[in-house]
């Protein structure tokens, strides 16, 4: 157990130096910590299962058993009993987490931040590996093997490092491979006991074995060419991903707009591009519209704690048919078609493609490109948009506010209005918005009111040179201050629409810049902007720009989204809204669609704050005691069957001899009753297995070598001294298993089971409290039993599999020819 103890150690270690190279992946060392706790969880665990003697299954359900707890005790979901012990409600956490895993993939780089997420993949991948390693090393003995899911560690920062893996990583994890085999090749020597050199003298000390000390060389030796030979030959530097994925993720990465390769923040590219002082072309865009919107090209529609986020995109490509707005017709919406060509230059380097919304139709586009029509992105997942030149069809939607102002509110239960208006719990911010939208009816009027609140009048205006404002309380120094650009303004506007209940995104593209040749636009980087997309019901994403006009160059206002600052006009013009004459019927004071909006508005929710439709969690708590209940009462089920089985007597059997002379004066037959021999030889056998299995559940001594007569007597004779029929009980059951071994007629007509009761009630008597109710509740007898038949059955499995492994390898075509040769 010793040799098993320290393999299984050198296995954790092995693990631990094996995930080195996902530093190369971490700014923070956080997941190393975390890393050392799963992996300490499971050869604890393991360790403890070898020292019961158990099989390999039960060690590999303790060491999964020790990695839950970890996992529990380092991500706990605030439901747990004793602060490790997992519940329901911590699978679904653990669920949660799985899911932003892959949205933290998708929307983050290398080097990623200590996210909960990312922490909680990394280490359940690490604690799954240190369960097969030490399967495989210290239960199955195959060493060699264990590289595989080593290997599987290393391969993660290889597929998603921009630049080359580090080396050092890699000679670590090596290093802690050699090291597990180099330690199973001891213990493996060490089992034929003394060591003799080649002179036929023994070794009673530690001496370097010519043949180790050759291969530890050859070990070093070729560590050294895996780790220099990468680095010597072109071309083998970089990451496996670099050919494939210059960007990163979704966003902005290599030379692109996102500097540096690193987290995919298209506010902290959009802050860097617009604070350079060099201006450079990114984009050439020619429309047949006069004065197109914005040309868009990504959207952050996931507010957390740390500020907006962006989703991975899905979608259909680009080649097929896609959404045509312009089909459906609605009294107040105005859509036009256009078409636009795109030129984009070498130094805008992204996996998006620069695009008009509600785009209809894609020409001069392969199958690598793909759009999503909810966040209405082109994006892809093997080509960038360096150099890319293609054309588009798209739809111009221009609203009346009054057309706005009737869309009705979008019900509670809906996703996307669930999705959309969760905002981080900033009471100021609550207050804020709650103060403006007092007394506004309509979705229109509550975003028209936050909106307008960004102006000169309330003290807000436009400047480069000031602190990001776009996670945590920063949003709260943005609204003090008042001062920023277009990141800013985009995303607390979208942050106080949704806590007016009201689903918002932050939308990322170019502004129509001020360098205009014809029908062509150049937008550079000065030109990078952000703005706002509030959701109406019936109408789709509607932007809104709250960013003053004066510090965007080729700022797009609209009639639903005006200027703030522009000076008001007293005298409106016929045909316009508001203008005498002209006013809509539907804005009369007694309109019902206000009362109706006001009804359906959530801020006026009734109700408690419990989700509606929320299942009560007392269910799986029943659910899971009587499932645990059942398991617990199987060994004691299947002990009483068998003991019912064998307490059967042996039934008696009639047989009519035929008549004879002596049999009766009247000639009739002789019936005989008897007992089928086979069926008392059965009966012998069962009583005396019962009677085995009793002194297993009482922990009475059982010796395999003795025979059923001197079992019987030392029984009597210790255990059963006080009660004398129980010692006359058990010496009938000796005597009858006797004469079923070696006797011709085996004993008939005895009450064995009767007598099997007599003993087994002694031996009950006898017995402490602890041992009868083990002895009920989980019979040793029925324990060892299952424990024997599962460890035989892995001896099959193994054996089965070193006779596959060694006729495989026998396998040679050379045989399989020759044979056919020689016929």
């Amino acid at each position: 157990m010793s040799a098993h103890r320290n393999l299984g150690l050198v296995a954790a270690a092995a693990t631990l130096l094996a995930a080195a190279p996902l530093s190369a992946i971490f700014e923070r060392w956080t997941w190393l910590v975390q890393a050392v706790i799963v992996v300490a969880a499971v050869a604890a665990a393991a360790a403890l299962a070898r020292l019961g003697r158990t099989p390999l299954w039960a060690q590999i359900l303790a060491m999964v058993g020790g990695l839950t707890l970890a996992l529990t005790w380092l991500f706990p979901s605030g439901g747990e009993l004793l602060a490790v012990l997992p519940s329901p409600a911590t699978f679904g956490h653990f669920a949660e987490l799985l899911n932003g895993s892959v949205e933290d993939m998708r929307t983050h780089g290398v080097k990623v931040d200590d996210t909960d997420p990312l922490l909680f993949v990394t280490a359940l991948g690490i604690g799954g590996v240190a369960v097969l390693v030490d399967v495989l090393c210290v239960g199955l003995r195959r060493p060699a093997l264990a590289g595989l899911p080593m290997l599987a560690i290393y391969s993660v920062p290889v597929a998603v490092y921009v630049d080359s893996v580090p080396p050092v990583p890699f000679a670590i994890g090596a290093a802690g491979f050699l090291w597990l085999l180099v330690t199973d090749n001891v213990d493996r020597v060490r089992r034929f006991g003394r060591r003799f050199t080649g002179d036929g003298r023994d070794v009673d000390v530690w001496e370097a074995s010519p043949l180790a000390a050759a291969g530890r060389r050859l070990a070093v030796v070729g560590l050294a060419l895996a780790v220099l030979v990468p680095l010597a030959v072109p071309g083998m530097t970089a990451g496996l991903m670099g050919s494939l994925n210059s960007g990163q993720g979704n966003g902005f990465g290599g030379s692109g707009l996102g500097g540096s390769p690193g987290r995919v923040d298209l506010f902290a590219a959009l802050s860097g591009q617009l604070n350079q002082s060099k201006v450079t072309d990114l984009v050439k865009v020619t429309t047949t519209e006069e004065e197109p919107f914005y040309l868009r090209f990504g959207v952050a529609d996931e507010l957390r704690n740390d500020g907006f986020r962006v989703r991975g995109p899905n979608g259909r490509q680009v080649n097929g048919d896609l959404p045509d707005p312009s089909q459906q017709s609605q009294p107040g919406v105005e859509r036009t078609r256009h078409r636009a060509t795109v030129e984009v230059t070498r130094d805008l380097n992204m996996r998006l493609l620069p695009v008009y919304a509600e785009p209809t139709r894609f020409a001069d586009l392969g199958n690598s490109w793909f759009y999503d029509p909810n966040m209405q992105v082109v994006f892809s997942n093997r080509e960038d948009s360096r150099g890319k030149r293609y054309e588009f069809d798209y739809v111009r939607s221009k609203y009346t506010p009054d057309r706005l102002r009737a869309a009705q509110p979008l019900p509670a239960d809906l996703p996307l209005r669930k999705q959309q208006t969760v905002t981080p719990d900033v009471p100021e911010v609550r207050a804020l918005v709650a103060d403006l939208i007092r007394g506004k009816r309509t979705e229109y009027d509550k975003v028209r009111a936050i909106y307008d609140y960004f102006s000169e009048d309330n003290g807000f205006s436009y400047r480069l040179s000031t602190e990001q404002g776009t996670s945590g309380q920063e949003i709260l120094d943005f609204l003090e201050n008042k001062v920023g650009y277009c990141q800013q303004y985009a995303a607390a506007l979208a942050w106080m629409v949704r806590d007016a209940g009201i689903p918002a995104r932050v939308a990322f593209g170019f502004s129509n810049g001020s360098r205009r040749s014809g029908d062509t636009l150049t937008l550079t980087n000065r030109n990078l902007h952000a703005w706002t997309e509030v959701y109406f019901d019936q109408i789709g994403w509607v932007p809104f720009d709250a960013t003053p006009t004066y510090g965007v160059p080729g700022s797009t206002r609209s009639a639903w989204a005006p200027d703030t600052d522009a000076p008001e006009d007293n005298t409106p013009q016929a045909g316009t809204p508001g203008a005498p004459g002209d006013a809509d019927p539907s804005a009369g004071p007694d309109r019902e669609p206000n009362r109706i909006e006001e009804e359906l508005d959530p801020g006026v929710g009734s109700g408690s704050g419990t989700p509606a439709g929320q299942a009560p969690v007392w269910p799986w708590w029943a659910a899971g005691a009587l499932t645990l209940l059942f398991l617990l009462a199987v060994p004691a089920l299947r002990r009483h069957a068998l003991r019912r089985r064998r307490g059967r007597p042996a039934p008696t059997v009639r047989t009519v001899d035929p008549p004879s002379v002596d049999a009766s004066v009247n000639g009739a037959p002789v019936v005989t009753v008897g007992t089928d021999p086979d069926r008392a030889r059965a009966d012998a056998h069962a009583a005396w297995d019962e009677l085995i299995d009793t002194l297993v559940d009482y922990r009475l001594r059982v010796d395999r070598t003795e025979t059923p007569r001197a079992t019987a007597d030392r029984l009597a004779r210790e255990a059963l001294t006080a009660d004398t029929e129980a010692g006359t009980a058990v010496r009938l059951l000796g005597r009858a298993e006797e004469r079923a071994r070696y006797a011709r007629d085996p004993l008939t007509g005895e009450p064995l089971p009767a007598a099997l009761r007599t003993v087994r009630g002694a031996l009950a008597e006898r017995a402490d409290r602890r041992t009868r109710l083990v002895a009920t509740v989980l019979p040793p007898s029925v324990l060892q039993r299952w424990r024997i038949a599962v460890a035989d059955t892995s001896s099959r499995l193994v054996t089965s599999g070193g006779h596959l492994r060694y006729r495989l390898l026998r396998f040679s075509p050379r045989r399989i020819i020759a044979s056919r040769a020689g016929r």
